[in-house]
Formats: structure tokens, sequence, C-alpha cells
């Protein structure tokens, strides 16, 4: 039997799976925390790898790994492959005004979606090397290159693969010319274009000043270090990896639930919105990704728990108790701002609290088909009929968010079996590295049908100019 190994390096924490390269079977997994924050040291990348792998068996029988990782990380490292700062994250929105800025100086919304696909904001790369330019100067002109978090990790694996796993922790980093990126993370930099294949170095010296080291951008079925004996795949971002472990094909629609919501299609062209609601990705087979994201998802339901001091698997039990549209208690869950839409400095409310509804039980719905209703107008958004709706993520192994979601997007929902999706994905792309035509069996998803509710969507949006009235 051939190994492979798949890593998800995400905003919380990173997780390794072992698969079979034929069959795509599970034979051994592990998992290790990330510190919490919107900013972080590598380093605590590199930690949690190693952990996470040896809490796998190791890697000693697989034959090719790849990494999948958080997107839009802005890394900065010196000509000697230090870290210059510690990484800021895609949810840190102190960048906000740098990517409205960088919009304005190009002439607007649709010179971005005409040069890249996507418009620019605070999570983008581009709006955090602006930011960074701006306000850390000093860092600014020591970063002779620039990554992102798979690519560091792709990167620091590369140095390493040769030597014992007990060197690793201190293997030095390789030279900078070996970092390397795909596509698909790619797309999210706001200096590479899906529609070309290639970086736009104009914009990037525009927002940073100049034009640091970049990675080589690898096809997905390039290797990052064709050295090394355990073969190491290009990797891609987590949205990318999720689309691949989830088998997801043309005419399909991805609702995922994580720290961040993302509803994203497979697509056989590229996209470019010039509202900046749509993401225009690539994917990670030469394919696109047109995505839209929002930055309250499961952690709306986190809160929510917090409030009504229960465990979140009481929260969906209390959920399932209150009826549809939580009668008439609505919440608007931008608890950290909101990316789609564009509202960084937004704040949550809570509308239609009555004595009636003054309950956990009522608190408890508004939560899940608040942060549903989020979902709903990005699926909106991307303007398809999809043939199959997926719902994946942390989130979705919540039976409350299974049973609301139809009543909600009123249409039904297939719910892969749980999951770790993205690591999965890489797994999958490492397995392409070794048989470019191989095929991995998934099991069938659970159907979720119910009455759809309209005055759920009604009342948020009729909830929601109060929210843009604040945030302005």
């Amino acid at each position: 039997m051939t190994l492979v190994a798949g890593v998800d390096s995400s905003t919380q924490s990173c997780k390794v799976v072992i698969r079979d390269a034929a069959s795509g079977r599970l034979v051994r997994q592990g998992r290790a925390a990330h510190p919490d924050g919107t900013e972080v040291h590598p380093s605590h990348w590199w930690a949690a790898l190693l952990r996470a792998v040896d809490e796998a068996g190791g890697l000693d029988d697989v034959a090719a790994i790849s990494v999948a990782g958080q997107q839009h990380g802005m890394v900065c490292l010196d000509e000697s492959g230090d870290v210059v700062r510690d990484a800021l994250l895609w949810n840190d929105t102190r960048s906000a005004g740098a990517a409205a800025a960088l919009v304005a100086e190009l002439g607007g919304p649709v010179a971005w979606a005409d040069a890249v696909g996507s418009v620019p904001v605070a999570s983008f790369t581009v709006a955090k090397l602006r930011w960074l330019a701006e306000h850390e100067p000093e860092h600014a002109r020591r970063t002779a290159a620039v990554c992102l978090p798979h690519d560091w990790l792709t990167w620091r694996l590369a140095g390493a693969l040769g030597l014992p796993r007990a060197a690793w922790a201190a293997a030095p980093p390789p030279a900078l010319d070996r970092l390397t990126t795909d596509r698909g993370d790619a797309s999210g930099t706001g200096y590479w274009s899906p529609a070309t294949g290639d970086y736009r170095l104009d914009l990037l010296k525009a927002a940073f000043g100049s034009v640091p080291l970049l990675p080589r951008v690898l096809g997905p079925l390039a290797e990052a270090a064709p050295e090394s004996p355990l073969r190491l795949a290009p990797g891609t971002g987590d949205n990318m990896a999720a689309a691949l472990g989830v088998g997801a094909r043309p005419g399909d629609v991805v609702v995922s639930i994580g720290t961040s919501g993302t509803v994203f299609a497979v697509s056989d062209v590229p996209s470019a919105d010039p509202s900046g609601a749509v993401a225009g990705f690539a994917d990670a087979t030469g394919r696109f990704l047109p995505l839209v994201c929002t930055l309250n998802a499961a952690r709306v339901m986190d809160a929510a728990a917090r409030l009504t001091g229960v465990e979140l698997d009481r929260l969906g039990e209390l959920a399932l108790q209150a009826p549809p549209g939580a009668g008439g208690l609505t919440l608007v869950p931008y608890l950290e701002g909101e990316r789609t839409p564009n509202l960084p400095t937004a704040t949550g409310s809570i509308h239609g609290l009555t004595l009636a509804t003054a309950t956990p039980a009522h608190l408890a719905r508004a939560s899940v088909e608040g942060l549903l209703c989020g979902l709903a107008d990005a699926l909106d958004a991307l303007g398809l009929t999809p043939e199959r709706i997926l719902l994946i993520g942390g989130g979705a192994r919540s039976e409350a968010v299974r049973r609301v979601a139809p009543t909600v997007f009123g249409r039904p929902v297939l719910a892969p079996a749980p999951g770790e999706y993205v690591a999965d994905g890489a797994a999958y792309q490492a397995a392409r590295l070794l048989d470019e035509d191989v095929h991995w069996s998934t099991d069938e998803p659970a159907r979720y049908e119910a009455e759809a509710e309209p005055a759920i969507r009604d009342r948020y949006a009729a909830a929601r100019p109060h929210i843009l009235h604040q945030s302005r």
C-alpha cells in the first residue's frame, strides 16, 4: 500500500491525514493547535506541523505530501529567509483603509476586477503590504520576499525533507529562490491574474513601493522539491483544497462553515465581479473557483453558546426547539466586522427581542439562522443555479445547521460525511503526483429538505440597514 499525506494549516490548527494513495482510505491522522489572534509568527505553524506529523505516526512510509493553508496571509522574509514580523492573517482587518485606497488609486473596482479577477478588501495580501509600507516602513525595507502561509510551510518542508526527522525543528530555511506557490493560493494575493496566469508586478509595486521576490507559481502536477525522495506537491489554499476534498465538480456550489464562511463553485472560465462580492480565484486543478467569503460563520454559534451558557451540541438542540424564524428574533452576526458585504468596522445586532423571544432557544435559533442568512446572501452573489449545494466545514456538523439550511436557502442541501476536507484535498493532490488519473470514491451525502421560510431572509434584509448605518 502506497501512502500520501495531506496537511491543513488553518487559522486555528494544523491537521495531518495519512491516506492510501489508491483508494483514499484514511490510515491515521494528527492535529496540533495554533495560537489565537489575527497575527502570528510562522514558526508556530512549523512547530504545529511537526507535532501533527508526529501524532499522525510520521512520514517514513509516506510517498508524497501536500500542504493546504489559510489564504491571503502576509509572510515577509528578509534576505536570509528570516521572518521580518508576525504574519498578518486573512481575518486581520487593520488593512481595510489600505484596500480602499488601492481600489481608488487604480481607478475603481472595475479596473481591479479586470486586472486580477477580484477587488481587494482587507483580507488580501496586497492590502496588507500597503498597510505595512505605510505603518511599518522599516519592516517593509527589510522585506526581500513575500509569500503566503502554505507557501512558507511548503518551503520549510522543501528544506527539511532530506534531513532526519529529529533535525527538522532546527533545519535552516532554504534559499529564497526555492519559494513556490500554486494558482489557487496566488489568486488571493491581489497581484496575480487567474485569467492570464501572470503576476501583476505593477500592482505590487504600486501597493508596496518595491517588488520583492515572489514564489514561482507551479502547475497542479508540478513538484516543489524535485530532488526529494518524499515527493512534495505544490499545495494550495484551503478553499481550493476543500473543493478537491469534497469532490466538487462543475455545477456544484460548496457552502463551507468554518472560522470564515465561504461559498464557492467550480468553473471552467475565470470570473471578474466589479462589485467585489465575488473573488475570482483559480482552483487547484487548472479550473477556476469564484468565491464569496464572510468573516462570521461557526464562531457565531460559539458566541451564542457563551451567551446562553451551554455547549455547542446543546445550542443546536435549543435551536431546533424554537420555531422557524425564531418568533421574529433576528441576529445580524457581524461580530468581527464583515467582508461580504465589505464592512470591516461593523458590529452585530439583535432585532425583534420581546418577552416571548427572550429565551435561550430563540437566541440559539436566531444565531443559526443569522449565519445562514449571511451565507445565503453569498450564494445569491455568485449568481448561479447550482445542481447541488454541498454543506461542509466544522459548523456544518451541527444537526441544527443542516436542518435549518434548507429553510433559509430555499432548496435542499447535501451534507457529506464529516471529514477533514482541506487536509483530504491536499492528500488527493499528493496522490495525483503518483498517478494523475487517481479517483477516490466518496460516500453518498445525506440529503436535507425542509419547507422554505422566506420571512427569515426578509427580516434579515430589513435589519441590515441598521448595521450599514452604524459602520459609516
